[in-house]
């Protein structure tokens, strides 16, 4: 499933493309033609990202209201955005296209085409039931007005494994596989250990580096969490050769060697997903006491 950070550069993709254009919109699919002609015309005003979730705002030719399309891509969804040159033709969508956007054939500026696919949500929403939706979620790392305080007060009272709580939307929004493998390795906690256990230091330890990594994953569109001396070129050691991208500590290394200390990574099922890490590098918790 894409994590927070592919949501939040498809959203600047799509402002750079559609920004204060006007938009052609279609459902070559069937299955959002009501939305897509509600609207075809307006003014494609821009996108943002909540998490994994993604809302594009249109306005309404002359004096319509403004209208809201919330998409969640879900484990196999796309939104692949083009920007042709000026003269060039549209190209014909291609496959289970359910919401095309294309940028006005009178506008003389760059032809911006984007198809969404397999997406579990496409959905016009009120500003109001948007509101609902952003109040289910968890603070985003990505987002400047995100407050970690409200992640923590949830994960200081639970029980639930640390690993398990990371992936949890509604307690923090935008982590999903791969950061929480990878932030729990950095900061050598066990994914096992209960959110009630952590320090207040430890939280704002991972909030911090959650915050300097995602936004990377946005500029480089991968992700990759290996500190300098860990990479390839440092250690001497091949790229990693992965459909996923970037250099990872433990993210599907399972029963290879871990980059800072040898031991086999290990792997298990957590929260519906497989979990990796070090039990070297990430001890397991002992309560005191015992």
């Amino acid at each position: 499933m894409p994590e927070g950070h592919t949501l939040h550069r498809l959203a600047l993709d799509l402002t750079a493309a559609f920004g204060g254009r006007v938009v052609r919109s279609s459902s070559p699919q069937g299955r959002f033609a009501d939305g897509a002609a509600v609207l075809d015309g307006a003014v494609f005003a821009g996108a943002e990202a909540w998490g994994k979730q993604l809302f594009c705002r249109l306005a309404g030719s002359g004096t319509g209201p403004e209208h809201l399309v919330q998409v969640h891509l879900g484990l196999i969804g796309t939104f692949a955005v083009q920007v042709l040159p000026d003269d060039a033709a549209v190209p014909a969508p291609v496959g289970q296209v359910r919401w095309r956007l294309a940028t006005d054939p009178a506008d003389p500026g760059p032809v911006g085409v984007a198809d969404l696919r397999g997406a579990i949500t496409c959905a016009l929403l009120t500003p109001a039931e948007r509101d609902v939706v952003v109040a289910g979620l968890g603070p985003d790392p990505l987002r400047a007005d995100a407050d970690p305080d409200r992640a923590w007060e949830r994960i200081r009272r639970s029980r639930i494994a640390i690993g398990a709580l990371l992936m949890d939307q509604s307690v923090l929004a935008g982590v999903g596989n791969v950061y929480r493998a990878e932030v729990l390795f950095r900061q050598r906690l066990d994914p096992r250990r209960p959110g009630s256990s952590l320090r207040r230091s430890q939280w704002q330890a991972i909030w911090d580096d959650l915050v300097e990594l995602m936004p990377e994953g946005v500029r480089l569109n991968r992700i990759d969490t290996v500190r300098p001396e860990h990479t390839p070129e440092a250690m001497g050691r091949p790229p990693r050769q992965d459909d996923h991208g970037g250099e990872v500590y433990v993210y599907r290394r399972h029963g290879q060697p871990c980059l800072v200390c040898g031991r086999r990574v290990r792997t298990e099922v957590m929260a519906g997903r497989n979990l990796f890490w070090c039990t070297r590098c990430q001890p397991a918790y002992r309560p005191r006491g015992r």
